[in-house]
């Protein structure tokens, strides 16, 4: 009996995965080791049907041929945008070359997943937003992938409970000398704090070294210290967070891993665990595990790069009137808003036009 609904679960499950297919057909312009890594693999799983690979030579073109049965390779974007039939289009590029491009997919009305950064200024965002209304772009999500991840999503939600009061953010790695590290790396913790707290002021800035920051930001009702720094070492970057709350204490480790420490209670002012010493509970809310080699424990899931390309896909499927199949077990962000519209990232570009005058 047992076995026969261990059977008809599983059965069910690869049935909804299978009848899970898309309607519209999507390109993808870039071709570089970030996409090679975290992008693709995605694609390939969700069988997103991908008609185009548009690259920047004739001779990468014919090498993605080779490698990419089924797909046409061309350099030629005029043409990929002049296609009917692609309703989406991924662009993946060196992050010089993102707003020029995303200016030319939205100007074709079709919808655009834009790696990070997807322009320089606030102006240039300006200009992003008024091409999408102007040309009725359906779906515009810009690849900040942490506000997709899973552990992100439950700290949200306990944090809207739980009334924070500050947090510690320390993003640091080693040296970045092939771009802007401020636009290319820090938007990412940067963006993370304006999704959990709100918009954000500066209240201190300190440079320490060429390309490193101390910051205390001020949102609404919440505090913040951040370290930003380039000045460690990429074999042991880190990426960590701590949120104080009136309840207890969140840490949040490299996305793959979030706890929770009650705070102690008191007796007339002094702290219980003075009087009656005990050993703190760590609540584990999330933790990635590696023994069971399957989807949800993938990296590319538990840092969000599923979830915003699942949820890039539902939306432009959204906008074709095809229905959704939310009930993927694998898929834990199927059917889930838009998290990084134009619109919803123009705070944490704002923030970063207040650091890029200091």
């Amino acid at each position: 009996m047992i076995n026969q609904l261990i059977n008809r679960y599983k059965q069910r499950r690869t049935e909804r995965f299978l009848t899970d297919a898309y309607a519209r057909r999507y390109a993808f312009v870039g071709m570089g080791q970030h996409s090679l890594s975290n992008l693709y693999p995605v694609l390939h799983y969700l069988q997103v049907p991908l008609r185009y690979i548009c690259v920047t030579s004739e001779r990468k073109a014919q090498l993605i041929g080779r490698k990419f049965p089924g797909v046409e390779a061309t350099a030629q974007l005029d043409a990929v945008l002049a296609d009917d039939s692609i309703g989406g289009v991924f662009v993946a590029a060196s992050p010089q070359a993102h707003f020029k491009l995303a200016c030319r997919v939205l100007q074709s009305g079709k919808s655009l997943f834009i790696e990070k950064p997807p322009c320089s200024t606030l102006s240039e965002l300006d200009t992003l937003q008024a091409l999408q209304q102007k040309h009725g772009v359906p779906v515009v999500c810009v690849g900040l992938q942490k506000r997709y991840a899973p552990a992100v999503d439950i700290l949200r939600k306990r944090l809207s409970h739980a009334g924070a009061t500050s947090y510690d953010l320390h993003y640091t790695t080693g040296a970045y000398p092939e771009g802007n590290a401020l636009m290319d790396l820090y938007i990412h913790p940067l963006d993370l704090v304006v999704s959990l707290f709100g918009t954000a002021t500066v209240v201190a800035c300190q440079r320490t070294t060429a390309g490193a920051y101390l910051l205390m930001l001020r949102h609404q009702d919440v505090v913040g210290t951040l370290e930003l720094s380039t000045a460690y070492t990429w074999t042991a970057a880190e990426e960590t967070l701590k949120v104080c709350t009136r309840r207890g204490v969140y840490r949040l480790s490299q996305l793959d891993e979030l706890s929770f420490t009650a705070s102690s209670t008191t007796i007339a002012g002094i702290p219980t665990e003075k009087l009656l010493p005990r050993h703190p509970v760590v609540e584990t809310l999330y933790g990635r595990n590696n023994f069971t080699p399957v989807m949800a424990n993938n990296q590319v899931v538990s840092q969000g790069f599923f979830g915003e390309i699942k949820a890039f896909t539902d939306a432009v499927e959204r906008s074709a009137g095809k229905p959704l199949n939310t009930a993927v077990a694998t898929e834990r962000s199927a059917g889930q808003l838009l998290r990084t519209s134009l619109s919803a990232v123009r705070p944490t570009y704002e923030l970063i036009s207040q650091l890029s005058t200091l």
